[in-house]
């Protein structure tokens, strides 16, 4: 632990969720104990082929693991709770969570055979977990998933109110509308930091209603004459339920496609939501009906490649087809960093003669996350010392802290992602930045997102391969001509270029003397050099080359 860490003093200190969009994994000390809040992955960007997530690298607090009191989740969404089984081994906490967001991780926890390895408790909402130095308070708040808790964290320093992601949906569909009250008598109490949401800092008015997208939904979908598929995620039950109710209005049969849809809707009907979806038929049995008696309910909201919604628009899924006339709605948000994988599926699916409904198209989506009008109305319930905004990119940080300091709040501060921040005792200052960043989650492994495979797979991307096989004798003399092999490399054709190059390196070898430069090693050097040489001129590409030597008597 830094000498600089105070025995009695107040620490924030975020590894992910900061400068970002994701990847949430918020930290807090006192007197040498430490407890996380959430801890989920992102998406990886293009920069990252064969991967679909990253988690957050959590070395810092897993050297510290023995001051690790514990992991509370605020809810349910992978941003907040899908790094835990990645990670995990390296922390070996207890981890809370409500009944709803533990049977998501416990199913999340079985796929890799941890489910009896992980301590799992279940809080319910409204409960107080007592750990070391710190009181935890639950309290029931609105969003895109059931059971989204905010958390009032007591301790010797103060309050601070963790938000976590939430709305303030007058009309929520799944679930209690948020605890104003108890907010507000946290308020009256004093709070020392609010630790807020900062996604939608930039749009004005209030976020809406899910209430409101279900009647838009109904007019939008209503006389639709072919199939109706509707892509959202897969955790947003509220949403679920929604396209359910639409279905059972419309006459249509629900369908679901995708194997998330199937888990979280499980892991609902474990704690009591979505008990029954009127009209549900397999995906095997949907082609059968006619087109205008069903709703697909699809995943790959974000254009993901492997997602149900990516394979229907390019043909390779085996049991939906759809077909000109056919109606796709992307019932979401684009998050930023999906747009040209999301904007290749709209117009793959409208080069089809499938029409397309997406968010800036009709109203049928809205945010489960906080306009600025609902923004004023959490500052003004609980009235902080310190406004921290998290959850967002660094233009809604730096907004969000001038927000905050224009509703009167004496103090803001706008993180990074290692940023050790003392809150209490004195102003809250950043005194130490600290080992922060993302892993690759690629298969089964946690990797380097700078180095190692990732490292070589972008160079293959952008520069292609080439090998090179050749036979010698024990002399070192060709006994035939070199193999050479170019992939991604050049655009015309690529087995004139490669014949040149192979008479190339015979002639290159026929200068090498007899002895040391007829080795193994400087063989090798002698055919990437050429090859380089004569790729040079005609690409500029510098390709890994793998070279192979046989020598026979």
């Amino acid at each position: 632990m830094s000498e600089r860490l105070e025995k009695d003093a107040l620490y924030f200190l975020p590894l992910g969720g900061v400068n970002e969009i994701g990847m949430n994994l918020n930290l807090y000390g006192y007197g040498d104990c430490w407890i996380m809040i959430d801890l989920g992955t992102s998406f990886a960007d293009e920069g990252m082929p064969g991967v679909d997530l990253v988690a957050p690298d959590v070395t810092w607090i897993a050297g510290r693991r023995e001051k690790l009191l514990g992991i509370v989740l605020t809810h349910a969404h992978e941003d907040h709770l899908g790094a835990v089984s990645h990670v995990w081994n390296e922390l070996q906490v207890p981890v809370w969570a409500t009944g709803f967001a533990a049977s998501v991780l416990r199913r999340k926890l079985a796929e890799k055979n941890m489910q009896d390895e992980v301590p799992v408790h279940v809080y319910r909402p409204g409960d107080t977990i007592e750990l070391g130095p710190f009181t935890i308070r639950s309290m029931s708040i609105t969003h895109s998933t059931p059971e989204s808790q905010a958390l009032a964290i007591e301790t010797p320093r103060g309050v601070i109110l963790h938000t976590g992601d939430w709305k303030l949906d007058p009309r929520p569909m799944l679930g209690p509308e948020t605890e104003i009250e108890t907010l507000r008598s946290y308020g009256d109490r004093g709070v020392l930091a609010l630790v807020c949401d900062s996604t939608n800092v930039f749009s004005p008015g209030s976020s809406g209603s899910e209430g409101e997208v279900r009647d838009s939904l109904m007019q939008v979908l209503q006389g639709r004459p072919g199939r109706i598929a509707v892509t959202t995620f897969s955790s947003n039950l509220a949403r679920l339920e929604t396209l359910t109710a639409v279905a059972q209005h419309l006459d249509r049969h629900v369908c679901l496609i995708g194997r998330s849809l199937h888990r979280f809707i499980a892991a609902a009907q474990e704690n009591g939501y979505l008990q029954s979806i009127p009209n549900l038929v397999d995906e095997r049995e949907a082609g059968y009906l006619p087109p205008n008696k069903i709703l697909y309910i699809c995943t790959g909201c974000q254009g993901e490649p492997r997602g149900a919604m990516s394979r229907i628009a390019f043909g390779s899924h085996p049991s939906v087809v759809l077909e000109p006339g056919d109606l796709t709605v992307f019932s979401s948000k684009i998050i930023p960093g999906n747009e040209r994988a999301l904007f290749r599926v709209h117009n793959e699916l409208v080069s089809r003669g499938i029409d397309v409904i997406t968010e800036k198209d009709a109203f049928v989506h809205v945010s489960g996350h906080p306009s600025r009008d609902e923004l004023a109305e959490m500052y003004r319930l609980a009235r902080p010392q310190i406004a921290i905004p998290v959850h967002g990119e660094p233009r809604h940080l730096v907004e969000h802290a001038r927000f905050a300091q224009s509703l009167q709040v004496p103090h803001g501060i706008v993180p990074r992602n290692g940023d050790l921040i003392r809150l209490s005792p004195g102003l809250p200052e950043v005194i130490e930045q600290v080992p922060a960043g993302r892993l690759a989650i690629d298969g089964e492994e946690l990797v380097a997102v700078q180095g190692g495979a990732l490292a070589q797979r972008r160079k293959l991307a952008f520069n292609g391969a080439a090998s090179i096989s050749i036979v010698v004798d024990r002399e070192g003399e060709l006994l035939a001509d070199p193999k050479v092999g170019l992939h991604g490399v050049v655009n015309v054709e690529p087995e004139d270029v490669a014949d040149e190059i192979s008479a190339a390196i015979a002639e290159a070898f026929e200068g090498l003397r007899p002895g040391p430069q007829r080795e193994d090693s400087n063989l090798e050097q002698t055919a990437i050099r050429t090859l380089r040489a004569r790729l040079r001129g005609l690409t500029g590409r510098k390709p890994p080359v793998q070279v192979h030597i046989t020598r026979l008597p």
